[in-house]
């Protein structure tokens, strides 16, 4: 007669979804909080300037970071303030003329009693490589001045962020006249964590592959096209998921030298061995004098 086994106790049934429902709360908790963070860091508005009543107030906006031009897209949109204007700040009352720092597109120019409209401004980025991705980190020089009739007045800049691929970090400085902003920019937390998951999804890829072809290889089977399939489908697969990176990184970043390349490697040296070992085994079996 067979024993019966004991039921388990309640505690231990329990156990198991307890902790998988425990792993799963922790995990969207942990997620809503970098969320929440990183949309708290694009929210963040950095000011410096003249606070004067008759003044230009600059709102400057980093709307898009090409790295691989080694570029910003600055959105500008400027409002004359107090004795500067008219209409509310619409148009100003006298020839209007935005100095930018050397590293920008050049001056913008207003005319007096004209409506004021937005302007993209190119920005020059320093340092980084964008091979170096997802570790790339850039600087830029962001600084305005303003000439009202030809006449100095002073300048208020507020600043902030557009670019969900990029975190910006700033160092404020100027006087009355001039207002600057030095930006060191670098990936944003969720490409570092995805860049992250990708070279884990990678190796994890080619892990796999290599165990399955160990199972083959060591067990003399012949052509296993399911096994075959499933390793040339991983193969292309990969170059799918990598060209999925955000921020669309160039071969030969630091992403590919640490996984990528390494991943798909070892599948074609899995897929080539197995082919090899499957057809000499298929030769045996058809052809009993074979060596």
């Amino acid at each position: 007669m067979s024993e019966t086994r004991p039921p388990l106790p309640l505690r231990t049934k329990l156990l198991a979804p307890g902790l998988v429902l425990f792993a799963v709360v922790a995990a969207v908790t942990v997620g809503g909080w970098l969320q929440f963070d990183e949309r708290q860091t694009l929210d963040t508005v950095h000011s410096t300037g003249s606070s004067a009543p008759d003044r230009v107030d600059v709102r400057a906006t980093v709307q898009h970071v090409d790295a691989a031009g080694r570029e910003l897209v600055l959105r500008v949109t400027v409002v004359p303030r107090g004795g500067l204007a008219e209409a509310g700040g619409v148009s100003p009352r006298q020839d209007l003329v935005l100095q930018t720092s050397a590293s920008t597109g050049g001056d913008l120019a207003f005319k007096a009693h004209s409506r004021i409209s937005s302007r993209d401004l190119p920005v020059y980025l320093t340092g980084g490589l964008i091979t170096d991705y997802p570790f790339d980190a850039y600087a830029a020089d962001i600084e305005f001045g303003a000439t009202a009739g030809g006449e100095r007045v002073p300048v208020r800049i507020e600043l902030s962020n557009n670019d969900a691929l990029f975190s910006a970090v700033t160092d404020a400085s100027g006087d009355e006249d001039v207002a600057a902003f030095g930006v060191d920019l670098s990936r944003s937390g969720s490409v570092l964590v995805f860049a992250a998951f990708m070279m884990v999804a990678m190796w994890a890829l080619a892990v796999s592959v290599l165990i399955g072809a160990w199972f083959l290889l060591t067990r003399r089977h012949g052509m296993t096209w399911p096994a075959l399939g499933w390793m040339a489908a991983t193969l292309f697969a990969l170059a799918a998921f990598r060209n999925t990176a955000p921020g669309t990184p160039p071969i030969g970043s630091l992403l590919d030298y640490l996984a990528f390349f390494w991943a798909e490697t070892v599948i074609v040296l899995c897929l080539v061995s197995v082919v090899v070992m499957a057809l000499r085994v298929e030769q045996r079996a058809t052809d009993p004098a074979a060596p």
